[in-house]
C-alpha cells in the first residue's frame, strides 16, 4: 500500500477540496495522511476515511508563521514514513521539496491557484519577490503536478515548462431536491480576503432587495465588518464565520443567489475557477459571477450564471435585483444547473485524479 502525505497550512475541518481528494485516494487503496495547522479557534477534527494531523504554531500569521510552520512540517515529515509528499500551493512547497530530496521520495505540486498572482501578494513588491523566488526555485523541480483549470496549467507551462494535469474541484453528484425557499437571501461562501470585491459588493446592498449572508473568514474580515457599519447595513448583511462543510451546505442549498466575484487584479483572480462556482451549481443556485475566461467558457456551454464585468456597486445592485425579479431568467438558470451537475461532478474528476497517481507509481 503506497503512503501519500498532503500538506496544507489551513484548518483541516474546512478544506473541502482536500477532504474530497484524500477520501477518494484512501478509498482507492492508498494510505493517506493530510497535514494542516491547529489554531486557537480550531474545533476537534471530524472523523474521515484518511488520517489527519494538525501542527501547532506559536505564530498565527505573516512570514514568521510560514517559517515556523515549514520548519515544524519538515521535522514531522523527516520521521514520517511515506512514498510521496504533495505540497498544496507554495505555502508548504519548501518543506516538501527538501524532504523529497533528502528521503529520495516522489513529490507532487497541487496548485489551487497562481499563488504569486493573488492580490495580497502581487500588490506588495517585497512579499511578491520572496514568494516568486520560492516558486522559481521549486516548481520547475516538481515533475508531477495538477491544477484546477487549463488556463493555470498553460501558465505553468509557459513559465516553467511544467506539464501539469487539470483536476477540477467539484462536489460529488448526489440525489438532490431543490428545497422550499420562503426567504430570499443572497449568499457568499469562501475566504473573506482582499480582491473579492467586498468594497463594492457590500455598499450595493443599500439598493438590493434581499439580505446578504457571508460565510467565511480571511484577511479582509475586519474591513468588511467596518464597511457594513459605515453603510448602515447591519440589519441587511450578516457574517456567519467559518462553517463546517455540513453547515455550509445547508446555507448554500437554501440560498436564492450565489456570488462568485473577484477583482481583476492579478492573474490568479482572472484565471480563477473558484470552488464556490461548482458548490452553487450543485445546489442548483443561480449565481452572479465575474466575466473571466474560465467562467465564460463554462457559461457558454451550460448557461448557469449571470456574468458581470462591471463590479461597481450600482451595476452589482442592478444585476442582483434583476435576478430577484425575473422569474423566467431565474427558472432557466436553475433548470440548467440541474442538467449541468450531471456532467460537472467529482465522480468524473476523480477518475483523472486516480489515473494521475496510478501513473506516478506505474501500477
Amino acid at each position: 500500500m503506497k503512503r501519500l502525505v498532503f500538506t496544507v497550512t489551513n484548518d483541516l475541518n474546512y478544506d473541502q477540496r482536500m477532504i474530497r481528494i484524500c477520501t477518494s485516494l484512501s478509498l482507492a487503496g492508498y494510505h493517506v495522511t493530510l497535514i494542516g495547522r491547529k489554531q486557537k479557534s480550531s474545533f476537534p477534527l471530524s472523523s474521515k476515511e484518511f488520517r489527519q494531523k494538525r501542527l501547532s504554531c506559536f505564530f498565527e500569521k505573516g512570514k514568521l508563521f510560514y517559517i515556523e510552520y515549514n520548519l515544524r512540517l519538515f521535522f514531522f515529515l523527516l520521521f514520517k514514513k511515506t512514498d510521496l509528499v504533495c505540497a498544496i500551493d507554495l505555502d508548504t512547497i519548501l518543506s516538501c521539496y527538501y524532504i523529497s530530496k533528502l528521503k529520495k521520495i516522489k513529490r507532487v505540486y497541487d496548485a489551487h491557484e497562481l499563488f504569486c498572482e493573488m492580490k495580497e501578494i502581487v500588490t506588495r513588491p517585497a512579499i511578491y519577490k520572496i514568494w516568486k523566488k520560492i516558486e522559481r526555485s521549486t516548481v520547475p523541480k516538481f515533475k508531477y503536478g495538477y491544477t484546477v483549470n487549463q488556463l493555470i496549467a498553460d501558465e505553468f507551462r509557459k513559465m516553467y515548462g511544467s506539464n501539469y494535469e487539470v483536476i477540477r474541484n467539484m462536489p460529488a453528484l448526489k440525489e438532490f431536491t431543490i428545497p422550499e425557499k420562503p426567504g430570499k437571501y443572497i449568499f457568499y461562501q469562501g475566504a473573506v480576503n482582499e480582491g473579492r470585491s467586498f468594497e463594492t459588493l457590500i455598499p450595493a446592498f443599500k439598493e438590493v432587495n434581499a439580505p446578504l449572508l457571508i460565510a467565511g473568514d480571511g484577511n479582509f474580515m475586519n474591513r468588511a465588518v467596518q464597511l457594513v457599519k459605515e453603510n448602515h447595513l447591519t440589519d441587511k448583511v450578516s457574517f456567519l464565520g467559518k462553517l463546517t462543510p455540513e453547515k455550509l451546505y445547508h446555507y448554500t442549498i437554501h440560498a436564492w443567489i450565489g456570488l462568485t466575484l473577484f477583482e481583476n487584479n492579478g492573474l490568479s483572480n482572472y484565471y480563477s475557477l473558484a470552488n464556490r462556482f461548482f458548490d452553487y451549481l450543485h445546489a442548483c443556485v443561480p449565481q452572479l459571477c465575474v466575466e473571466y475566461p474560465a467562467y465564460i467558457d463554462l457559461n457558454k456551454k451550460y448557461n448557469i450564471a449571470v456574468l458581470v464585468n462591471d463590479l461597481g456597486s450600482e451595476n452589482i445592485a442592478v444585476k442582483l435585483n434583476k435576478m430577484l425579479k425575473d422569474e423566467l431568467l431565474y427558472d432557466e438558470l436553475q433548470k440548467n444547473c440541474v442538467k449541468a451537475r450531471k456532467e460537472l461532478n467529482w465522480q468524473n474528476e476523480e477518475k483523472k485524479l486516480l489515473s494521475f497517481y496510478k501513473t506516478i507509481f506505474g501500477s
